[in-house]
């Protein structure tokens, strides 16, 4: 492991922006604006605190993750509202998109980085900076909401 301050945030940068706009473009249902900010602010704390950080990309996701949350927060516009200024999505995945709205925060970055990220549950741990087993639960928990809401049948893989 690298002492704490010692990354290379170029690297990094390169290797992996696109994978954090990708889940945060997920996560917010199709908000190009808001995972573009996101990304962008996540690595610019990055290099802020390049001396504090033992792990950064970890620490980017869960960065990148809180400040779309306070984004959304701050929004607090209806749905019909959000949904308009999104981009236009693949067609056929409105509903999936509405249903991923409907899940908690949590529920809603564990299961987009499982499925659109394809991360293990130990990595998706990692980067949300929760333990495996609360993982396992939001992923369970959420997939159960999304059944009930989507009326599709479970393939459990975690």
């Amino acid at each position: 492991m690298r002492p704490v301050g010692e990354h290379d945030f170029d690297r990094l940068f390169r290797d992996e922006h696109a994978a954090v706009f990708r889940v945060l473009f997920a996560f917010t249902g199709g908000r190009r604006d808001l995972a573009e900010e996101a990304t962008a602010e996540a690595f610019a704390r990055a290099i802020a605190y390049r001396e504090r950080i033992r792990d950064p990309l970890p620490w980017i996701y869960r960065t990148a993750f809180r400040v779309v949350q306070h984004e959304l927060g701050r929004e607090r516009r209806p749905a019909a509202a959000v949904a308009a200024a999104s981009d236009e999505p693949v067609p056929g995945l409105a509903t999936l998109i509405d249903a991923l709205r409907s899940l908690s925060a949590q529920q809603r970055a564990a299961i987009v980085l499982r499925y659109e990220a394809d991360l293990p549950v130990q990595e998706i741990a990692a980067r949300m900076g929760i333990r495996s087993a609360t993982v396992r639960v939001h992923l369970h928990r959420g997939r159960n909401r999304l059944r009930q809401l989507l009326g599709t049948e479970e393939i459990d893989d975690a």
